[in-house]
């Protein structure tokens, strides 16, 4: 579920801080039209005012401009990509930008992952319980497929995830969700392992952990 929007104050403010009450490299680094574009490993370039290009390491508080390099400074472009980063202009160390392939909305994953790219609200992880919207049923996530469900067979049905009975109304393009019901994980020591549309299950604050 979604954070709900704040409410808007009745006074007035400034979303940057006041310049005037910074030192001259943190007020430039606020001010100066600069544009971060990260290059991955907790590396970004800044192209800035002047034209230049330098090339922030975040990680190790590294850059290659004149003022950090000769006069070993904190400089300006250190300063603006942690700005960037902080109000999530762009991704921090060890994420990229990408598109979730559930819901469709803009989100920062991890970089070498080899999952389907989810946001936060989409993302389930093994081992998470999960309710079962048809049936009211609790389940516990093995993982989430990149296959969508008018794609994905269930053998056993000689159909697709879309086309099975229970689960008309949910969009063909969701993603698959493989799960267990929890009975199933007590009493069996393999339990079955069952294909579900992402959107007909809800997730809960609950975590199956191994005994």
């Amino acid at each position: 579920m979604s954070d709900p929007l704040p409410t808007p104050s009745s006074g007035k403010t400034a979303l940057a801080p006041d310049p005037r009450t910074m030192d001259e490299r943190a007020a430039r680094a606020w001010t100066e039209r600069m544009a971060v574009r990260p290059l991955g490993a907790g590396r970004y370039a800044v192209d800035s005012q002047s034209g230049a290009t330098y090339v922030v390491d975040l990680l190790h508080g590294r850059c290659t401009c004149p003022d950090h390099e000769i006069r070993g400074e904190r400089c300006k472009h250190l300063r603006r990509v942690a700005i960037e980063v902080t109000s999530h202009r762009v991704p921090p160390p060890g994420k990229r930008r990408a598109t979730c392939a559930q819901c469709g909305v803009e989100t920062f994953v991890p970089e070498a992952s080899g999952e389907p790219a989810l946001c936060g609200a989409c993302t389930f992880e093994p081992g998470d319980v999960v309710l079962d919207r048809e049936t009211g049923d609790r389940l516990a996530v093995a993982r989430v497929t990149t296959v969508r469900a008018d794609e994905y067979v269930v053998e056993s049905a000689d159909c697709t995830v879309s086309e099975y009975e229970t689960n008309a109304g949910y969009p063909d393009e969701d993603l698959v969700v493989e799960a267990s019901y929890l009975g199933e994980t007590v009493r069996r020591e393999t339990p079955r392992v069952y294909a579900f549309p992402h959107s007909r299950l809800a997730g809960t604050d609950q975590q199956l952990l191994d005994a």
